[in-house]
């Protein structure tokens, strides 16, 4: 029996950016009109946890390598289908192992409201921006996935503290950033001045993470950002090492950076200290179109005039 999600998918990105034609030997790639893009199909059902497992097959994703092309994960609940680009990830999985299967087998983990892509022994990569079929037809239209201003450290820092403030929590940036937000980019709120009671052996090494989520009037620190600009990945992961050795309970560790960056998160996040720790499977990487798309989509804002790089 036919698959109802998939054929009501293929449908819609028919209508929208027109015919699409089979790959040969597969019935998950697709390439779109004169091959301006092509496209693998991948479905799971979204178990009660927020969880949806793939296989992606080895010898499929050679097709992909050297196109304009996209991964689309889709799913039984009427979520947003992802439309992820595999350029971006395409050393991500270079770099890990596939099954004896020869499929390489990654998740989808939905938490409040955001998506992640986890993939074994390489990390958890935050997928929010490549959600939605326009995603996808505009990199048809324009062979573009998105059309980002240039943001610097101190754009990125202010739209974290946005989303945050956005979702209902308290928000702590290191006082001597603060004159430095630009709040061009989001609606000014009031920031707290204060690092959580109950951290006072690393209150020091808090108080320098560029953006804490903190849950509202509470104590407790509910994700953690450090946007690595220019400054190393590997010295923010000891941040969040030493973090996650003092409080277990914390599970939202984000490395902020270029997409360039992504390769390096991966490497770093898996040194043998962090695996120990743990933080290697709670530490995700977010890269700087996925924060600008995030802010947009949750606020409802559109910011204008980022301040150049």
């Amino acid at each position: 029996m036919a698959n109802i999600h998939k054929v009501q998918l293929l449908q819609a990105i028919t209508d929208r950016v027109g015919r699409l034609h089979k790959l040969p030997e597969s019935n998950s790639l697709f390439s779109v009109g004169q091959d301006s893009a092509r496209l693998y199909l991948r479905y799971s059902k979204k178990h009660p946890r927020g969880e949806a497992f793939f296989g992606l097959r080895e010898i499929d994703l050679r097709e992909l390598a050297g196109h304009n092309s996209f991964i689309c994960f889709f799913f039984d609940d009427g979520s947003q289908p992802l439309f992820v680009p595999y350029a971006d990830f395409e050393e991500i999985f270079h770099g890990s192992e596939a099954a004896s299967d020869g499929q390489y087998k990654v998740q989808i983990i939905f938490s409040d409201q955001t998506r992640e892509l986890y993939v074994p022994r390489r990390g958890r990569f935050n997928v929010d921006g490549f959600a939605g079929l326009e995603t996808f037809a505009g990199s048809v239209d324009a062979h573009l996935i998105r059309r980002l201003p240039a943001l610097t450290h101190w754009d990125v820092q202010t739209l974290l503290a946005g989303i945050g403030h956005a979702k209902g929590f308290d928000i702590y940036v290191p006082r001597d950033n603060v004159a430095s937000l630009n709040w061009s980019l989001t609606r000014q709120f009031g920031l707290r001045g204060t690092i959580p009671n109950g951290f006072e052996n690393i209150s020091t090494i808090l108080s320098e993470i560029d953006v804490l989520w903190i849950a509202a009037g509470g104590n407790s620190i509910e994700g953690l950002f450090e946007v690595e600009h220019s400054t190393s990945i590997y010295s923010g992961l000891l941040r969040f090492n030493d973090v996650l050795l003092t409080d277990p309970r914390a599970s939202r560790f984000y490395i902020v950076s270029d997409e360039k960056r992504r390769d390096r998160f991966s490497r770093q996040a898996y040194r043998p200290t962090f695996v120990k720790s743990g933080l290697s499977e709670r530490a995700s990487f977010l890269e700087y179109a996925n924060v600008f798309d995030w802010h947009r989509r949750l606020t409802g804002e559109k910011p204008h005039g980022p301040s150049e790089s």
